[in-house]
């Protein structure tokens, strides 16, 4: 198989960076963002086009609440956490919190914002309807990548690079009640959660990636491109998209074993970021540009 452009990059305004890609199949919109640009960038999931960006501040991570279409943004350096409507384009509400935010997760059944901080040692917790924060979880470690909720139990997953291991979290006692080593691996970054097949997939910088029952037994390991940042989970096909390097991949999660590296695009681009559309498949990447503008651009995986 293939990872082959479906369109030509769309060029979006403003240069820079971009960190985590989220995409809500449901309503077709692709939020992106634009962490140099201070924006959340909202695009068509059919045409690309993009739709509009939204000033939050220099976010990093994203959460779509299901019910309502809101979008949660991590607000980064600003130290805050927003909650936006992408119809109307505008910031409905934000709360500071103690430290910058680097990746975020929601819990519609709880209400819960889960907001880790950057390079830190906490996760801020907030109530998505009244934008409070009631609570914080410390973890071990001084560096926090991803996070990932089982929808059924709730229990919340964090991964900490310095130490190469994941923690769950009890969503109740906002607590770390067990701590999973992955000595495959080295910097953990992308995390994901299969809730269909109860596996957790957990990858390195060093270009492996495993797979974990919830109660952290070791399922099996594969390799991957060298220097992956992140990894987007299609929960219907049970397809894995991640990016890093400048490379793109999409593997193939195993419910009893080693996820399947299914194809490689090595682009000419700084891509790190990437996120696969349930409905389509198709894979959505973004990239700073080397003038004025930065760039999206949409790709699917042939035979």
């Amino acid at each position: 198989m293939i990872i082959a452009p479906v369109s030509a990059p769309i060029a979006v305004r403003y240069a820079g960076g971009y960190d985590y890609v989220t995409v809500d199949a449901a309503r077709r919109r692709i939020y992106a963002a634009h962490t140099h640009a201070d924006r959340l960038l909202v695009a068509d999931a059919d045409s690309g086009r993009v739709l509009g960006q939204i000033v939050v501040g220099p976010m990093h991570g994203s959460a779509v609440d299901p019910a309502t279409g809101d979008i949660y943004t991590g607000d980064g350096a600003a130290h805050a956490v927003s909650k936006v409507d992408p119809v109307s384009m505008k910031v409905l509400a934000t709360t500071h919190v103690p430290g910058p935010v680097d990746a975020l997760a929601y819990d519609p059944a709880t209400h819960h914002v889960y907001a880790d901080e950057d390079s830190g040692t906490v996760i801020y917790v907030l109530d998505g309807r009244t934008m409070k924060q009631i609570g914080t979880v410390n973890l071990p470690g001084h560096d926090e990548e991803y996070l990932a909720v089982d929808p059924v139990t709730h229990v919340l997953y964090q991964n900490i690079p310095d130490l190469e291991e994941f923690v769950e979290v009890n969503p109740s006692t906002l607590r770390v009640t067990k701590v999973v080593k992955t000595p495959m691996l080295r910097k953990n970054h992308p995390l994901q959660y299969d809730a269909r097949y109860h596996v957790l997939v957990v990858g390195g910088k060093n270009g492996v990636i495993a797979e974990y029952t919830p109660s952290g037994r070791f399922l099996g390991s594969a390799r991957y491109p060298a220097g992956v940042d992140q990894c987007n989970l299609d929960r219907r096909n049970h397809e894995l998209a991640c990016a890093g390097g400048g490379t793109i991949s999409v593997l193939r999660v195993n419910p009893h074993g080693a996820p399947t590296l299914l194809a490689t695009l090595h682009t000419t681009h700084d891509v790190h970021t990437v996120a696969i559309d349930p409905k389509t498949g198709d894979l959505w990447a973004v990239w700073p540009g080397s003038g004025s503008d930065s760039y999206e651009q949409r790709f699917a995986l042939k035979p």
